[in-house]
């Protein structure tokens, strides 16, 4: 039986800066969750990451992350990792988004 399909985003990191960024529907990356473009289907997905991958000059490790879409509209990480990286590097509290105050997404149950 095929596995249900989960809406995904596609995330990378920063070539020069290191930083968690998004795919957005705009064809640029954002630092910003909010910001990332949704894919609903598989080939959706798919053609977001082709679109995501041909930024090599600018991203490494671009890939798809499941996520939930909140109330609010903003789509929730689903897995540990993905709600991690929404938060900054763990080992240096004074780097990333924790460092900045900024609201912590929030982990929705899978």
């Amino acid at each position: 039986m095929a596995k249900a399909f989960k809406t995904q985003i596609v995330t990378a990191n920063d070539l020069f800066e290191g930083d968690v960024v998004y795919f957005t529907a705009g064809g640029f990356w954002s630092r910003n969750l909010s910001d990332a473009a949704v894919a609903h289907s598989k080939e959706d997905a798919d053609a977001i990451l082709a679109r995501g991958e041909a930024q090599q000059s600018t991203i490494v490790g671009a890939y798809l992350a499941d996520v939930a879409i909140g109330a609010d509209g903003v789509p929730q990480p689903l897995h540990y990792r993905e709600h991690r990286r929404t938060l900054g590097p763990s080992n240096r509290p004074d780097l990333g988004r924790q460092a900045e105050a900024v609201a912590p997404i929030a982990k929705v149950a899978a």
